[in-house]
């Protein structure tokens, strides 16, 4: 089921980092420290989207590593997206918190 705009920006607000984007697409933006540990972050959101047969649209520019998830065959937001993107940040709070500050 398609979440409407309002349960979209509920779910948001729960998100840290989520954005909605052209009303169709939820985004995030996630900042390393070097090229190598945005690549590794890749490779495990790859390994993630297999597991939920749900593959977001990904672009790598240097040290950003930006994602973009909605569901075509639904043709929206839906609850996949949002515990795809809930998986995402998990990750991505597991690599950082394993960087030496």
């Amino acid at each position: 089921m398609v979440y409407t705009h309002e349960e979209v920006e509920a779910h948001l607000a729960k998100l840290e980092g989520w954005e909605l984007e052209e009303g169709r697409w939820i985004v995030r933006k996630f900042i390393f420290s070097n090229f190598m540990k945005g690549i590794s972050f890749v490779d495990e959101v790859a390994a993630i989207s297999e597991a939920f047969d749900h593959h977001p649209f990904i672009t790598i520019d240097y040290k950003n590593v930006t994602l973009r998830l909605t569901s075509w065959d639904d043709g929206g937001i839906t609850a996949l997206d949002i515990k795809e993107a809930h998986q995402f940040n998990e990750l991505f709070e597991k690599m950082r918190s394993g960087e030496k500050r």
